[in-house]
């Protein structure tokens, strides 16, 4: 079996990546799910209103992501990932912790191994931003965190395809574009 090509979406909260994954999904791309969202979702139903305070809360989505991505290598072909390690450790660099054991050795696994695709799409802000019981961001702060994403994986020599805001579906081809020309 082939090494998978692991795309990536990233960006500020809120610009559209989830709905882009979906139409993704549904064109038949193999996608692979943010790891953030759920982490929260699953901390709030146990309890904790605000799941990123907790002193874990990167290490536990570099857990989720290490994991998806080995349950997805089981197929071959394009990955496109809505979110990686690198966008893990921008958000730690946003909420000002310290990168943890975790978050740290899959940082390092996936730069050792080259293991994401040198080109990341950067998807563009909307405009606007919904806030959801995990995303609480206001839209000043989404700018400033799609900075830190952008900064991180420029740092990590990662070439960013720009994602205008526009309809989904030119959206979904300027990405398709990319992925299929890498065959």
């Amino acid at each position: 079996m082939t090494e998978p090509r692991r795309y990536v979406l990233t960006g500020a909260p809120g610009a559209g990546k989830t709905t882009l994954i979906d139409a993704l999904s549904r064109r038949g791309h193999l996608v692979i799910r943010e790891a953030a969202t759920d982490i929260i979702a699953a901390r709030q139903a146990d309890g904790c209103a605000e799941p990123w305070q907790e002193p874990d809360f990167v290490d536990a989505i570099a857990r989720l992501q290490h994991q998806r991505r080995l349950a997805a290598d089981a197929h071959d072909g394009a990955q496109i990932h809505d979110r990686s390690p690198l966008c893990t450790l921008a958000l730690a660099r946003h909420l000002g912790r310290d990168v943890g054991p975790d978050l740290a050795a899959e940082i390092d696994r996936i730069t050792s191994a080259g293991t994401y695709q040198p080109l990341v799409f950067l998807i563009a802000p909307l405009g606007f931003i919904r806030r959801t019981a995990a995303r609480r961001i206001s839209y000043a702060e989404s700018l400033a965190f799609a900075r830190v994403h952008q900064e991180v994986y420029e740092a990590y020599g990662h070439r960013l395809v720009d994602v205008p805001p526009g309809p989904v579906r030119e959206r979904v081809a300027l990405i398709e574009k990319h992925v299929t020309c890498q065959v």
